[in-house]
């Protein structure tokens, strides 16, 4: 995938019977369904159950096998409740005939109330820092072939990192990174939905690789078994996808195998507009 375009078709499930979609997937590099991918189409799922007036707000959701990208996937929605402001869905994907992904979701009427944030921090603009492809560029066959895989795969996404560090020294930093993300392209249909939806896609990439900063091995990927275990996230406010937005991530904690990450979205005039929580396998190959 190159353009957002192509995403959101991605997203945009076939119907088979009330309450059951069917999606299809794309690799970004592996033969697993990438989690962002299936997240968002779990939560596209539930949407398609949901009265127009009301938006996703909340979302807390289980990885539970890895899914084959050969294969279809399918989404049984369970609705829960539909209350007088809020409305709740239930989805568990399925592939094979097993479950290998579950998520809860929430979705509000737009109503008034208190309203107050935190700051977002103080980093360079996009637009003078390296994109992923550029680094990729720029440091070349220093670059493990794996990480390097990594770099240049297209997608519809472009990300900026704010810290920059060199791909051949296993050196310990801070478990923390910013990163300015937009969608390649304008959101189309540009309806709110879609931006949620792009944004939950884009919301599963920069975590877990955080939780390793601190043990030397940001870089050295191959060496470390990974994979995204649960994912909660919270919509505060309006964004656009198709325009800047700054994600900041912190890992508090890994221990007993997993890496426990936090995450808020900004938008580039400081609105803290989405905030996201994960946690995940990161063990050491033997």
């Amino acid at each position: 995938m190159k353009k957002v375009t192509e995403l959101i078709h991605l997203l945009n499930l076939e119907q088979i019977e009330v309450n059951l979609f069917r999606g299809v997937s794309k690799s970004i590099g592996s033969p697993r369904v990438f989690g962002g991918q299936v997240l968002a189409q779990a939560l596209s799922a539930a949407i398609e159950t949901v009265p127009e007036d009301r938006f996703v707000h909340s979302l807390h959701a289980y990885f539970v096998l890895p899914g084959d990208v050969n294969f279809p996937i399918i989404f049984e929605v369970d609705r829960i409740r539909d209350g007088g402001s809020f409305t709740t869905r239930s989805v568990k994907a399925i592939q094979n005939g097993h479950a290998i992904f579950n998520l809860s979701a929430s979705f509000q009427l737009e109503q008034q109330g208190f309203d107050h944030q935190i700051e977002m921090p103080k980093v360079p603009e996009p637009e003078s820092l390296a994109n992923w492809e550029g680094l990729a560029q720029e440091y070349g066959d220093q670059l493990p072939p794996n990480f390097k895989k990594l770099l240049e795969f297209e997608r519809p996404l472009e990300f900026k990192p704010v810290e920059r560090y060199h791909p051949t020294e296993p050196i310990s930093h801070e478990p923390y990174k910013h990163v300015w993300m937009r969608s390649r392209g304008k959101v189309e249909p540009d309806k709110k939905i879609w931006h949620q939806l792009v944004l939950a896609y884009a919301s599963d990439y920069n975590l877990l690789t955080t939780s390793l900063q601190p043990h030397g091995r940001q870089i050295n990927y191959s060496s470390v078994q990974m994979a995204s275990l649960d994912h909660a996230m919270w919509f505060h406010r309006d964004f656009r996808m198709d325009e800047w937005l700054l994600y900041v991530i912190d890992s508090p904690s890994a221990s007993n195998a997993r890496g426990f990450t936090r995450g808020n979205i900004f938008s580039r005039d400081g609105k803290l507009v989405a905030s996201v929580v994960q946690e995940g396998l990161i063990r050491p190959k033997y």
